[in-house]
């Protein structure tokens, strides 16, 4: 399990025009191929009279690349919208870009500049984060020792999910697995060795 991956948090949106061509990047977070063709197929129908549908798609899931020039001249326009997504090191995320032709031929480099930049207009309109590994936790501590975690908590970043008050109160939450052990030997330390934090699982959070 990779400590972290870069992708984007939701649908992005951007236009971008030249001499009359209109190119509209859009991009979305995936999690496997089906859900990148069904987005593809999606935006096809949302703009049946485009004359270009160029798009690339890169995953986690088998490290699928995946591109297509959809009928423009090779390497001028699914080429460059893959090399945005690998550019700024984001994968599970797939570009649309469609293209209503202006009635001007734009050249090889007007065209990889115009998918380019629709591409990079789509990424960071759909919010590019990063996700990490992080431990999820549950705390048994006692009321004694409880209020002394609150400074122990902003101090690590550690992330309260959910407080269950009973003869002992039970806390859940995350931290980053790279922190978990230097948050139990603070805990440790903090409490004379009274209280422990159980390690559930791992998951990703951003």
């Amino acid at each position: 399990m990779p400590d972290s991956y870069t992708t984007v948090l939701e649908y992005g949106k951007f236009e971008y025009e030249d001499r009359k061509s209109v190119f509209i990047g859009e991009a979305l977070p995936v999690s496997c191929e089906a859900e990148a063709v069904s987005f593809i197929e999606s935006c096809k129908k949302r703009y049946p009279d485009a004359k270009h549908h160029v798009y690339a798609y890169v995953l986690r899931e088998n490290s699928t690349m995946r591109f297509t020039d959809d009928r423009e001249p090779q390497g001028t326009a699914g080429m460059p919208v893959l090399d945005t997504i690998r550019k700024k090191s984001c994968t599970d995320v797939v570009i649309v870009v469609t293209r209503y032709f202006g009635g001007t031929l734009l050249g090889t480099g007007g065209l990889v500049h115009a998918y380019t930049a629709a591409a990079v207009g789509a990424l960071e309109s759909a919010k590019i984060i990063t996700y990490d590994v992080y431990a999820q936790v549950e705390i048994r501590v006692g009321y004694s020792d409880y209020q002394r975690l609150g400074n122990l908590f902003s101090d690590t970043d550690f992330r309260v999910a959910d407080t269950d008050y009973s003869d002992d109160i039970f806390i859940k939450g995350s931290i980053k697995s790279t922190a978990f052990d230097g948050f139990c030997d603070k805990l440790t330390e903090l409490t004379a060795g009274r209280v422990k934090a159980e390690k559930l699982g791992e998951k990703y959070e951003f």
